[in-house]
């Protein structure tokens, strides 16, 4: 069964328009103040831990508990997350072409988890592995091969990554020893080894991987 690996923000899902709503509706649910709304979407652009709210809570004085901001965070997020239909369709296609599916992922578990949960996407997959599971990141090796053995496989027999960021995914892909697809869009690092196919989105990246078991 061949392997294909995913990155899941900003490939799988759209995380961007999920983080602007999961937060609209945190301070409207608080009642923070402007100030706060800004921190936020600041501090929590990239990617968000339980300890962002335990400093949101300092900062500006705030009567709910860090786990229960955090956890209010989490459950906006899985509800506002996204993966469009043709993405679900596609992975189900892979499924039945009898591939090894998962997903590699930098950010904590416990959100990236109620992710894939809010959008079908844990019903396609066969294993993830999330950055705040072992406190690594990738493009570090070891990310990959955890996700490889969620999926019951190991990774010295290959497989693919795709992803959009060059770097973590491409990259690190890359020394991983795996074949890769990017989804274009950020810039390109000097130095950095092309990727083995570029495509504009994630269903074309999977229409490939489809051709590689025709």
């Amino acid at each position: 069964m061949p392997l294909a690996l995913f990155d899941l923000d900003g490939t799988l899902v759209d995380r961007q328009s999920a983080f602007g709503d999961a937060v609209s509706c945190l301070c409207r649910s608080l009642d923070l103040p402007p100030d706060a709304e800004q921190w936020l979407r600041t501090e929590l652009a990239d990617r968000a831990t339980a300890g962002d709210f335990a400093r949101l809570r300092e900062a500006f004085g705030l009567e709910a508990s860090a786990a229960d901001l955090w956890q209010e965070y989490v459950d906006l997020m899985a509800a506002a997350v996204t993966c469009r239909p043709e993405v679900l369709e596609g992975l189900a296609r892979l499924r039945a072409a009898a591939w090894t599916i998962g997903v590699i992922t930098n950010g904590a578990g416990d959100i990236q988890r109620a992710k894939l949960a809010g959008t079908g996407l844990d019903d396609l997959v066969h294993g993830v592995a999330a950055s705040g599971d072992l406190e690594i990141r990738k493009p570090d090796r070891r990310l990959f091969a955890l996700g490889a053995t969620r999926c019951g496989v190991s990774l010295a027999d290959g497989g693919w990554m795709v992803g959009d960021n060059p770097t973590g995914d491409i990259g690190g892909g890359r020394q991983a020893g795996l074949r890769t697809i990017w989804l274009r869009g950020r810039p390109w690092p000097d130095g950095l080894p092309a990727a083995h196919h570029v495509v504009d989105d994630v269903t074309d990246a999977i229409t490939i991987l489809l051709a590689e078991t025709e």
